[in-house]
Formats: C-alpha cells, structure tokens, sequence
C-alpha cells in the first residue's frame, strides 16, 4: 500500500520554479532516499509533502485519502482537517528543534500527551523504552544544551517515533553533526530501517543512501532525473547528469 503519494507536484517562490511536475511514491515499509545538488528542490518537496509549504499545483495523498484535490473550476484545495494528515507522519529536522526550557523526556512527551490526548503514565512507559533504545537513557533528566550534537538528533528522532507515524521523514539530518556523530545517528537510522520503518530521506550522505534505501531518487533543477534500486542508481547510472553529480561526491 502506498503511505504517500505525491503526484505533479509544483511550486514556485516568486519567479523561482523549484518543483516543476514531480511524481513520486512510498510504499508501507520502504526506505526511499532523496539525493541531489543543493538548491535542487529536495528540503522543498520534504516542507510539500509534511504541509509546512503548500503546492501551487499536484495532488498529495496519505494512506489512499487526498490531502489535495481539484474542485469543480479546477482550482486546488486543500482538505479541511489537515490536522488527521500531520497525525501520519513524524518529521526530524537538520536543526534538532527541541524546546530548550523541557527535559529530554518533557521533549518527547509532550506532544503525544498534548496532541494525542494519550495517557502521560503509558506516554512516559513507551518514551523510557524508546530512549533506551537509541542510549539515552541516562540522559532522561538532561536539558537539550547538556547534550552533544548527535545525542539531541537522536532525541528528536524518539520524539518523533514517540507519536507513532506511519512514516517519518528526515531533513538532512547529519548536516549539523561531525563525522563521529553522524555515524551514531545514521546508525539508529539503519536500525529503524532494519525494522521496517516507512522512511523517506533527504541525504547527502551517498554510502548511508546506497546502504539502507529501497530505492533512490535524484532530484535535479526541480525535477526527477532519475530514480531506482540503489544498484540502478549508484552501479548502473544512465542519467548523464547522475553520472555527474555522483562522479562531484566521489562515488
């Protein structure tokens, strides 16, 4: 089953033609990884996909249920209670975002308790377990700023998982990090991967990518240049500019 699908995707900023008819999907349990050059429409899809941009034009489905639609003059709409959309998805930014005044476990949770309702005992129950996971459970009464970089990633990444997304998205989520801690993050990745986690991946980390995805996409100038298995993609490359941009990364 396709969680996502988003289908002619456009969007512009003023005279600037970012997404130009992009197509893609996410199957239930598939790592899909986007790659590409900077400025080539990759975060800007990611902000389409989990509605913090909206499209000028193309239609976004989850779970099979529009997010967008046409209405009768052709015009689109979106559809009224976004709020059961954002309920499908987590999102983990490159910047952490992590409230700075809230403890580690305050952090993740906070919003299954205030967005969800749930009860805070078995909230607080699920949320141990998840920081034990990615070791951090020493680290439960820590505030954000007593943290390494790689530890607050990992954080956001338990709060995100905290609220029990059908899919979750990364932004570039080692580009704030150094080598040393890029490798603990992509290794909680790899494991959530391992488990089947349907995750979709804005990476310039082309190892990691080759590594742990079902299939690549290669975003160009706001379209698709070339998409498939990473085999397809990284050994069998048959888009020049592919070729290229690979070729730039050393691989």
């Amino acid at each position: 089953m396709n969680v996502l699908e988003m289908t002619n995707i456009k969007k512009s900023f003023g005279d600037n033609n970012v997404l130009k008819g992009i197509s893609f999907h996410v199957d239930s349990g598939e790592v899909v990884s986007i790659i590409g050059t900077s400025g080539g429409g990759k975060s800007t899809l990611l902000r389409c996909a989990t509605l913090l941009e909206t499209v000028d034009d193309g239609i976004i489905s989850y779970m099979g249920e529009n997010v967008t639609y046409k209405d009768g003059n052709g015009k689109l709409c979106y559809a009224k209670d976004l709020n059961r959309f954002k309920k499908v998805f987590g999102l983990v930014f490159q910047s952490f975002n992590l409230f700075p005044h809230f403890s580690v476990l305050k952090n993740v949770m906070d919003a299954p308790v205030t967005v969800l309702n749930r009860n805070k005992a078995e909230v607080k129950e699920e949320c141990l377990e998840l920081l034990e996971k990615m070791g951090l459970s020493d680290k439960v009464d820590a505030y954000p700023c007593e943290l390494s970089g790689g530890q607050q990633q990992r954080v956001s990444i338990v709060r995100a998982l905290a609220m029990k997304p059908d899919i979750l998205f990364f932004d570039e989520p080692t580009s704030a990090l150094d080598p040393e801690l890029t490798g603990e993050v992509l290794k909680v990745i790899k494991q959530l991967a391992e488990e089947k986690m349907t995750m979709v991946i804005v990476t310039h980390e082309m190892a990691f990518a080759r590594a742990v995805s079902d299939r690549v996409v290669f975003i160009d100038k706001g379209m698709i240049a070339e998409q498939g298995t990473p085999e397809e993609v990284f050994g069998n490359t048959r888009n020049e500019r592919t070729k290229q941009f690979l070729q730039n990364y050393g691989k």
